[in-house]
């Protein structure tokens, strides 16, 4: 059986990025088919170690590796998807088709 190997150049933080106060909570955002698969990869992993978690009756706390863990990976998802671009609003793509052209 053949194995494969994925590399990644995400470096990982011990704290997930913050969304500075001055920018937009809800804009959408271009996603790669790679950041979408990376995603999509986190988004089971969670899901699979939550799910452990509560099957488990395990109670929150900040040291129990399993939500260390589940931290770990929410991070690396806000990083995965933040990284994207921001694709431009109606209005700010209107603006722009508006603005004279100096040639």
């Amino acid at each position: 059986m053949a194995t494969s190997s994925v590399v990644c150049d995400f470096s990982i933080r011990a704290e997930a990025p913050v969304v500075g106060a001055g920018r937009r909570a809800h804009r959408r955002r271009r996603i790669s088919p790679e950041a979408g698969r990376a995603l999509e990869i986190l988004g089971h992993a969670i899901e699979y170690l939550t799910d452990e978690f509560v099957h488990a009756g395990g109670a929150f706390s900040a040291h129990d590796p399993q939500v260390q863990a589940v931290q770990l990976l929410m991070g690396l998802n806000r990083e995965i998807y933040f990284n994207c671009p921001e694709v431009p609003s109606f209005v700010e793509r209107f603006r722009a088709w508006m603005r004279p052209r100096t040639t």
